[in-house]
């Protein structure tokens, strides 16, 4: 897969775009690469976008491990390759298993997840999957986690779609030709196995 976008670099950025691109390397482990590099090209839609990442990713209500285990659900739903390269060991230093995380890898509903993640899994492949989650499923989220992380955990598996759609859209690839993580499968076949 060749990326369709080539590479910024820092000094070929116009000067209005750096101090994003220094808020980006601030917290991007892939540098200006990544979903970075495509939004780079429309600064003032990436300042945007920046900002709503930061609050979804270091500021929402959701706890980091279950925030992770939502971002590899949608990178696992989408084919993602880099979204699921740059947020397994994110997740993993938050402290999610990786049981849970080769179960979903291999696009099966993982077997040994606790309590809370069963949750945030059936809420975000229903919602994903489905684009709606029943009335017992709301409650039960809203309940256990509360209204706010339940708008917090819904726009982030919304925005998540977003970036994995940027990232397969541009072909970004493996940064230094690594391995892609995710077997690719067809739509209806995540669905199938992962509804299952």
């Amino acid at each position: 897969m060749t990326e369709r976008l080539a590479q910024l670099r820092y000094d070929e950025l116009p000067p209005e775009a750096r101090p994003l691109a220094d808020d980006i390397l601030k917290v991007s482990s892939a540098a200006l690469g990544g979903p970075y590099n495509a939004l780079l090209r429309s600064p003032e839609m990436a300042r945007r976008a920046f900002d709503f990442l930061d609050y979804l990713r270091f500021r929402t209500s959701v706890n980091k491990r279950l925030n992770e285990f939502a971002i590899l659900i949608q990178a696992r739903i989408s084919n993602a390759q880099f979204e699921w390269w740059a947020h397994e060991p994110i997740a993993r230093k938050a402290g999610l298993s990786d049981a849970v995380m080769r179960d979903l890898q291999q696009c099966q509903r993982p077997s040994s997840m606790q309590e809370d993640e069963r949750q945030v899994y059936d809420f975000c492949i229903q919602l994903s999957l489905n684009h709606r989650v029943s009335d017992a499923l709301w409650q039960e989220a809203v309940s256990s986690m509360g209204e706010q992380a339940v708008v917090d955990l819904t726009v982030l598996s919304g925005t998540y779609v977003m970036v994995s759609m940027l990232l397969n859209a541009t072909q970004v690839g493996i940064p230094g030709g690594g391995a892609e993580p995710l077997e690719v499968l067809s739509p209806l076949e995540i669905r199938q196995r992962l509804l299952a």
